[in-house]
């Protein structure tokens, strides 16, 4: 069989490449493109990682044309993949250091992981670590299906989506007794909050799961 075709959108602040040796040790052969062109809609698939601010990543995703090209790819019904901040900017727009518009591909917000547990014990901001992946939805048809509940995975943020539809959460993660949304799915759509990249088993999988969509 032919390694799967995925191509990563560099936009200069994205983990790209811890990511790109994951895929490829999925057995991908990405493509990583600097620039938008008419093509990369085009894609058999899409990612878009993501590191820093929600804000910062959104500029450069204008500059460069990639706001466009996500937005037209989302159409397709191909598979997408945001990461960690590219999660974030699927969403309608963030709190993170004022008010800034995503890309509108899910309904909802990203707002502050809560610095306190809900029995108001203070807890670390930013949320750093390995924490058990829960389901918030059926895994099973998902690039989840080959992770079993509990596994853990790696976070490291200060703010998280929550989305308005709550169908579209496909897994928490448990923070001072919070459920932080940790993955999101609506139609071709997917997102992560942790680190794939960085998550051994758990994320490999989700990974190998989405080149075999």
């Amino acid at each position: 069989m032919s390694a799967a075709s995925v191509t990563v959108l560099d936009y200069g602040i994205g983990n790209l490449l811890n990511v790109l040796r994951a895929l490829e040790h999925c057995g991908a052969t990405p493509r990583v493109v600097q620039r938008a062109s008419a093509e990369d809609a085009n894609a058999d698939r899409l990612v878009l990682p993501g590191v820093g601010a929600f804000g910062d990543g959104m500029a450069e995703l204008r500059a460069r044309g990639f706001d466009d090209t996500v937005q037209r790819f989302a159409q397709t019904g191909r598979p997408f993949l945001g990461i960690c901040v590219g999660l974030q900017m699927m969403f309608d727009a963030s709190e993170e250091m004022g008010e800034h518009e995503g890309l509108g591909l899910v309904a909802g917000r990203v707002v502050p992981v809560p610095s306190k547990a809900v029995d108001g014990t203070p807890q670390r901001i930013p949320h750093i670590g390995w924490r058990p992946l829960q389901p918030a939805a059926e895994w099973a048809g998902t690039i989840f299906e080959g992770v079993a509940p509990g596994e853990r995975a790696y976070f490291v943020h200060s703010f998280s989506a929550e989305p308005r539809d709550p169908a579209a959460r496909l897994a928490n993660v448990d923070y001072g007794g919070h459920a932080i949304c940790a993955a999101v799915h609506q139609d071709n759509l997917y997102g992560c909050q942790f680190h794939p990249e960085r998550s051994a088993h758990a994320g490999l999988a989700m990974l190998q799961r989405f080149l075999e969509a």
